[in-house]
């Protein structure tokens, strides 16, 4: 007995100084990582036009643009930002404005207008794309890459995707697929709201499926496989934007986005943002208790009570009470379906306090905010008269559509 304790000691001993390859990472490379080895030849010579923002470096953290605006086979001319700005720090509005390091100018794609301009690509003879999406359809920067690949197929110029890894992995799709008639900046094309694509793999769909005819290049990832969620990787994580500081937000956010339809906080403007939600006048502890009584796969629930910044969305200045999600099994967990019951049992616990909220810039969207989120004109209704289950099962259908629609465009 005294040996194998000896032993087990021994072994304690060994996992303390070596406590890599315990938390042994996936060793991957950005597709701006492997620009040396494979530097696409359409570029050479060419006038290019960045579209990035501060989730657009390598894996030593160098800035995309730094990496190009060095090199001496093509010139980097123009910066475009999309929503968030170039450094990623700003709500609302983005406005022109010139490069402070490069003195380069960054035409806004947040602004009067979300698609490169001809005028905009008047000294371009190429756009190449680098930004960190999160994977999910609502998410504006993969329609800031649709319109930029049609702004560069109208022009007759390549654009030059460097790939980055899909964070929440590959493999896991879930909602629905965005209805006709319900085409806006968070809904461009309709794909499976959580499409388990790259940004690489999804230009190449956009390209063959819905016909865009650019002359699209996609510098691949290296190492990455389907099934790898990024924090298991090497990588190192940038927050893609001020509302999603932490990687645990990024996997609840395909589903606790749809709060920004309701009068219910997201958590914008707290120390969690799309980790939890709440309102004053949420009774959290019996929402908690009949959330955990439904035992969803892969989460659970607790209460949670916490201050909103006074230049948060809703309640701001206030401190409100809430529920904060944690994930048990990120392969079991269904953010969106989560979410969608989440929602439906805030209305019937609090039905004259729970309201939807309108959307006044898009009237042709019926007006309201969840409407243009999910790209469904039917999911409050679903919520309204207890059907949501027959409507969440027909998004998985959609889901397992979007998973053939797909497959010819995949990668990796």
């Amino acid at each position: 007995m005294r040996k194998f304790t000896t032993a087990l000691l021994a072994l304690s001993t060994v996992a303390a100084f070596f406590p890599r390859q315990v938390m042994a990472q996936t060793h991957v490379e950005h597709g701006v990582d492997r620009l040396t080895g494979a530097f696409p030849k359409v570029l050479e010579g060419k006038r290019v036009g960045l579209i990035t923002n501060h989730t657009g470096h390598d894996s030593k953290r160098t800035p995309t643009i730094d990496l190009l605006a060095g090199r001496r086979d093509m010139k980097l001319v123009a910066l475009f930002a999309p929503e968030h700005g170039i450094r990623g720090a700003l709500q609302g509005r983005v406005n022109f404005e010139r490069d402070e390091k490069t003195g380069l100018p960054v035409h806004s794609l947040y602004g009067d207008t979300q698609k490169p301009t001809p005028a905009m690509l008047d000294s371009i003879d190429a756009l190449v794309f680098d930004i960190q999406d999160v994977g999910v359809r609502q998410y504006t920067y993969i329609s800031t890459l649709g319109l930029a690949m049609q702004a560069a197929a109208e022009k007759g110029i390549p654009i030059v995707v460097l790939d980055r890894p899909n964070p929440i992995g590959g493999t896991i799709i879930e909602g629905n697929i965005r209805e006709d008639g319900l085409e806006t900046f968070v809904g461009l094309y309709p794909i499976a709201s959580r499409y388990g694509m790259t940004p690489g793999e999804l230009a190449g769909m956009y390209n063959g499926f819905w016909k865009i005819g650019a002359d699209l290049h996609v510098v691949k990832l290296s190492g990455w496989k389907r099934d790898l969620w990024m924090d298991k990787s090497d990588l190192p994580w940038t927050g893609p934007s001020p509302n999603l500081p932490t990687f645990e937000g990024v996997i609840h956010y395909p589903g606790t986005v749809f709060f920004e339809g309701t009068n219910v906080s997201e958590g914008r403007g707290s120390p969690a943002p799309f980790e939890m939600i709440g309102a004053p006048w949420i009774n959290s502890q019996v929402l908690v208790d009949s959330m955990n009584a439904l035992r969803l796969p892969g989460v659970r629930f607790t209460p949670h009570t916490y201050p909103i910044a006074a230049a948060g969305r809703k309640f701001g200045g206030e401190t409100i009470n809430g529920v904060k999600l944690h994930v048990t099994d990120r392969e079991t967990y269904r953010p969106i379906a989560t979410s969608m019951r989440l929602i439906a049992m805030i209305r019937k616990l609090h039905p004259n306090d729970f309201q939807w909220r309108a959307s006044p810039t898009d009237e042709g969207v019926e007006n309201f905010s969840l409407d243009r989120l999910t790209g469904s004109r039917r999911i409050r209704a679903a919520i309204e008269t207890g059907t949501l289950d027959d409507l969440l099962a027909e998004w998985d259908r959609d889901a397992e559509k979007f998973r053939e629609q797909r497959a010819p465009y995949l990668l990796y």
